[in-house]
């Protein structure tokens, strides 16, 4: 039974931190041992990510207790879990800050409770999911906190580099300085062990790009992996199951046992080992026990038969063999002739490993482990001039009774076995392919792709293998290794098939790095394998897609901003929303200037006028750098906004037209009434809601002056037919409706959590939108009174037209990776609007 028993925090901080808990995992007896908190165990922290819950700690927690109880609890884990009141951390960074004081405060409740015992730790190992990994990275920049406290991180499909949505600034700011922070103190970070596991492509809301830690950041302590290249996971996951996929939570809970100091009984200090560890369970795996100074010596023991193998290939294949057998490869006569030597099996249960000899030297190494259902598949690949002393090669293959397993062995050239495989131009569309056809005679290929270094890029890889018909044959295994970084995937098909492999990148190579991704074929020696190798466009838009989703409603903003310029500059004969959109919304009104831009910044005479502007740099630029953009993409995405425009305001309009005859259906209407633009009613309304926005919330007061908004329009709509002027500003209206639709929505996280929080604080602090949401007010409670034939002849009207244009620009240059600047560009030029009902 699972129990969670929740820790008294001192009165200062459970004041402090009213919506915040701590808590202590625990489950049957061991639950009830712990009640008094008498822990012997070593802490663990976990902290849950955007709307996480605290109790998912559970799957780590109970992994743990049976590894504990399989070593009769010689050591164990104590697992701690925060309570962030599933906040939306992700969308509202205003208490990203405070959670960041709590879990430093909850670090010093935890090592308090050890305080007298004879082991006692001196730190904590944190686990973070999603954004609960970057609050703990944001430890290492408060003033008060000690380093030492924490001296291993494991973080769970973090975004690490950037905000998914950023919505706000206190979100971007916190990155900013949590990432500035670990790039600056890199050198004293040296001492704090950091691994990163990202989702891989199921993972559909943190991309595993974001994911990795900054480069700048990579040092000998930090790694970042992706769940697919994981020894034994080998499979992407999504943003959830990362927490309770049990081959990576094995993974960890191994990974913690074997960082146990015998001597401490704690998580081991010394830096060294501890990535040693991290490397062996995430990255290498070499399917035995890690072993932290193996020995040089082994003893070959046994009564084994000894056989030598003097032959270049070899394949051996047993089933319920009761004698051993060591076979011995001697290594004189093949370093001439071949530069590696490479070897297999496949069975169904147990592990055997791989011995090289020499002397009475023996080294263990395998490169390659795999696990699949009731698959068990396992290489290693040795160079022989990385081991020059080396004079035999011994298998050890014990006893099998019971089991059916197969061994190979092949010495080969590296040159015979690597062939290139140019990719396919991004703008072949899948019309064209590159072919090559491999008349396998050994068990390895490396096919190594060309010109495949950039993320926009994605392919589909068939693999069509034909074999000599065989009652058994082991299947096919085809690893897609990306050499810059821990990306693989893994595909495993049956010998003879027609294979799909997809093949795109979650980070793009380093300017300076010149090594080819590859892919790398476990082959039947009697097979042939035609490589066919097709750029898939639907692939290629999930790309732009995956990197760039997140800057969607710039570019419908962008759009629907130019209808509404277009509006104001016909506004004699105003058409309806779509029809305006179709003939303003062109992307070469605004994307000419961005790229002059952007390429401009290439010279240090035009930086250095630009940052004595004090303008912020073009968010092209810093995606450029990153090597996440490319020219295409941003009038890709635009026709993309203008497309989602369109639609939006088709269905917004025959929404608001149904809910209009739904309203003349129930409510017989008064006749529609001229008011003035400014009322004393009017000025009550513009107080009131500026005090709500003041004293409560912004985007509460935002959400009000909508629904007003939208109540006026719906009333209108009753009216459409009285005239001219009216049937006008109508348009004028919906379209300005449509406009504010966007605002809202962008604002909603900090409303969801303000509504949250309402029992704990009637304020919201910090707002991201307080000051923007007055403006708003006042501007809207004039405009839903406004009418076009106010702003017909006003002088203002010519730059109240076009105006919206460079808006658009200035959003698609500056709002990319800043969403929480949209509203301003808006809210100007509804400014000018109304200025336009005066002047």
């Amino acid at each position: 039974m699972f129990l969670s028993l929740k820790i008294k925090l001192p009165k200062k901080t459970a004041r402090r931190y009213p919506a915040y808990e701590l808590y202590l995992y625990g489950e049957g007896s061991y639950a009830e041992e712990n009640k008094n908190l008498l822990l012997t165990g070593i802490p663990v922290l976990f902290l849950p990510g955007n709307a996480g819950s605290y109790k998912q700690v559970r799957s780590l927690g109970s992994i743990a207790l049976r590894k504990a109880e399989d070593v009769d609890f010689k050591y164990h884990f104590n697992f701690f879990s925060v309570n962030f009141n599933e906040e939306l951390v992700a969308l509202y960074g205003g208490s990203l800050q405070r959670q960041t004081k709590f879990v430093h405060e909850c670090i010093k409740v935890i090592l308090k409770l050890y305080r007298d015992q004879e082991f006692a730790p001196s730190s904590v190992a944190i686990v973070g999911h999603s954004m609960g990994g970057l609050v703990a990275r944001a430890l290492l920049t408060l003033k008060n906190f000690k380093p030492e406290l924490i001296n291993l991180l494991i973080t769970q499909a973090t975004p690490h580099i950037a905000p998914v949505m950023p919505l706000d600034r206190y979100l971007t700011d916190f990155y900013t300085a949590v990432n500035s922070h670990w790039i600056l103190k890199a050198q004293d970070l040296r001492n704090l062990t950091t691994l990163s596991v990202a989702g891989g492509f199921r993972d559909y809301q943190v991309r595993s790009g974001l994911a990795f830690l900054p480069r700048l950041s990579q040092h000998d302590s930090a790694l970042s992996v992706v769940s697919s290249a994981v020894p034994k996971a080998w499979a992407s996951t999504d943003h959830l199951s990362i927490v309770w996929c049990k081959e990576l939570i094995l993974a960890t809970i191994r990974a913690f046992f074997d960082l146990i100091d015998e001597n401490t009984r704690q998580i081991t200090e010394d830096p060294k080992k501890r990535m040693s560890v991290l490397n062996h369970h995430f990255v290498r795996h070499p399917a035995k026990m890690f072993e932290e100074n193996p020995e040089a010596f082994t003893n070959l023991t046994g009564a084994f038969m000894w056989i030598t193998v003097k032959g270049s290939k070899w394949t051996y294949s047993v089933y319920n063999d009761s004698d051993g057998k060591y076979f011995v490869f001697p290594l004189a006569s093949h370093r001439k002739s071949y530069s590696h030597v490479y070897c297999e099996n496949s069975m169904l249960v147990r592990k055997y490993f791989f011995n090289v000899w020499t002397k009475g030297y023996v080294y263990n190494d395998s490169s390659f482990f795999l696990f699949l259902f009731s698959f068990l598949f396992k290489v290693v690949m040795l160079k022989l001039l990385d081991y020059p002393s080396l004079s035999h090669i011994v298998i050890q293959v014990p006893p099998a009774v019971g089991n059916k397993y197969t061994l190979g062995c092949e010495f080969f050239k590296e040159d015979s076995r690597t062939v290139q495989l140019p990719v396919t131009h991004l703008f072949s569309f899948g019309l064209s392919s590159s072919k090559i056809l491999l008349n396998s005679s050994g068990l390895l290929y490396n096919v190594q792709l060309q010109h495949f270094n950039q993320i926009y890029q994605a392919f589909k890889i068939y693999i069509d293998s034909h074999c000599q018909p065989l009652k058994e044959r082991k299947p096919s295994v085809y690893r897609l290794h990306i050499p810059w970084s821990y990306e693989d995937s893994i595909t495993v098909a049956k010998v003879p098939s027609l294979a799909e492999v997809s093949a795109k990148l979650h980070i793009a190579q380093p300017h300076n790095d010149s090594s080819l991704p590859e892919l790398i074929i476990y082959s039947s020696p009697d097979c042939q394998y035609e490589v066919i190798l097709k750029t898939s466009l639907l692939q290629v838009l999930g790309q732009i897609v995956r990197f760039h989703a997140g800057a969607f409603p710039v570019y419908i903003v962008s759009n629907i901003l130019l209808t509404y310029g277009g509006q104001l500059s016909t506004l004699r004969s105003t058409g309806n929303f779509s029809l305006e959109l179709v003939r303003t919304a062109k992307p070469y009104k605004v994307e000419p200037l961005i790229s002059i831009v952007v390429f401009l910044q290439g010279f240090n005479w035009f930086r250095e006028i630009w940052e004595s502007l004090s303008l912020p740099e073009v968010d092209a630029a810093v995606l450029s750098s990153q090597d996440a953009w490319f020219p295409l993409v941003s009038l890709i995405l635009f026709l993309f906004g203008t497309g989602i425009a369109y639609w939006s305001g088709v269905f917004f309009s025959a929404s608001l037209r149904l809910f209009s005859s739904l309203w003349l259906t129930l409510i017989r209407p008064t006749e529609l009434q001229k008011d003035k633009l400014i009322t004393p009613r009017r000025l009550c309304g513009m107080i009131s809601l500026a005090l709500v926005s003041w004293t409560t919330c912004g985007s509460f007061a935002v959400l009000i002056i909508y629904l007003q908004y939208l109540f006026k329009v719906l009333k209108c709509l009753t009216f459409s037919q009285s005239s001219l002027d009216t049937v006008n500003s109508l348009k004028m209206h919906i379209t300005i409706l449509n406009l504010f639709t966007w605002i809202v929505l962008l604002n909603l996280p900090s409303l969801i959590y303000w509504l949250k929080n309402l029992r704990y604080n009637v304020r919201l602090d910090p707002d991201p939108c307080r000051s923007t949401a007055i403006i708003l007010v006042c501007i809207l409670e004039i405009l839903m009174s406004s009418s076009t034939s106010e702003v017909k002849s006003s002088k203002l009207l010519k730059i109240a037209a076009k105006v919206p244009l460079p808006l658009s620009v200035a959003m698609l240059a500056f709002g990319r990776m800043h969403l929480y600047r949209v509203p301003h560009f808006v809210t100007f030029s509804l400014l000018l609007h109304v200025l336009c009902c005066f002047v």
